[in-house]
């Protein structure tokens, strides 16, 4: 099959709003709770593209792990990785999510989707535009609503996250944490130095504060509070001086390690209820 005749295919589907051709660039945690948000409404026809090794910190509650195993299951939601956007209406039709390397967006102009997520969450755009579908939508920092995207997302812990933002921009970026039981940038793992990346306690293990989570190098990784270990990078990961590596929950309820956080949700019902406004009439 042809990228013309799929995409002709895709352009014929029926209209029903739940029938609608839904795009999310990444599919990192918050992209992953977007999809997973979206799919339990019935949305059935998304799709989401990543790069070709993509770098997760919460990978037990992220698609894009599907890039490196090939299939992983969230909260019940399956995700598979297809090598061409021919595949992607199988996927549709096992009830699946199909994840695409796709790193320059280059199909999305061949399938034409409905909506178009950046949910890559890079602090700024990195070239989407207004007019790659009739619905886009920015999530954080980097979007203006009107200009570059149609809608915009607030990411921002506090009152008004998840609020759909119509016109104008969300809150800058404050480089800061959003606060967890009174905890902030205590309970983000940072890379001590450049170099390679080794874990010594596995993701999902009870740790307490100063101990060594693993090495970059030969520099230990130090837990600064008690909790549980929610998120950490792939051994062997190649990583920057500070960067962020893991993340440590200090209510310590293994639930939590295996769901999406209720940020992730609330910025998935953003995205519902902003593709509902502009398609549910």
């Amino acid at each position: 099959m042809t990228e013309t005749r799929t995409a002709q295919i895709l352009q014929e589907m029926p209209l029903p709003i739940k029938e609608l051709v839904i795009a999310i660039k990444g599919a990192g945690e918050m992209a992953t709770g977007i999809a997973i948000r979206l799919f339990q409404a019935n949305f059935k026809h998304i799709f989401m593209v990543e790069i070709e090794n993509p770098v997760a910190v919460r990978r037990r509650v992220s698609f894009c792990e599907a890039v490196h195993e090939g299939r992983v299951t969230v909260e019940g939601v399956r995700a598979k990785r297809v090598d061409h956007m021919d595949r992607i209406p199988g996927a549709w039709e096992n009830n699946c999510i199909p994840i695409l390397v796709d790193p320059d967006w280059k199909f999305l102009e061949t399938i034409q989707p409905h909506v178009v997520v950046d949910a890559i969450i890079a602090k700024k755009n990195l070239g989407t535009r207004r007019d790659e579908a009739p619905l886009v939508i920015g999530l954080g920092p980097g979007f203006e609503a009107g200009l570059d995207v149609d809608m915009v997302i607030e990411t921002l812990r506090g009152h008004n996250l998840g609020r759909i933002i119509e016109n104008g921009c969300p809150a800058p970026n404050t480089g800061i944490p959003g606060p967890i039981n009174g905890f902030s940038s205590e309970r983000v793992l940072r890379a001590p130095c450049f170099g390679i990346f080794t874990a010594i306690i596995p993701m999902g293990s009870m740790v307490k504060k100063e101990e060594i989570i693993g090495l970059v190098g030969n520099q230990p990784v130090i837990a600064q509070i008690d909790g549980i270990l929610r998120g950490l990078i792939r051994d062997n990961t190649r990583v920057r001086n500070q960067m962020k590596i893991g993340d440590i929950d200090p209510r310590g309820n293994p639930d939590y390690f295996t769901s999406i956080s209720e940020k992730a949700r609330s910025i998935g019902g953003g995205v519902l209820e902003a593709i509902l406004r502009k398609y549910n009439h």
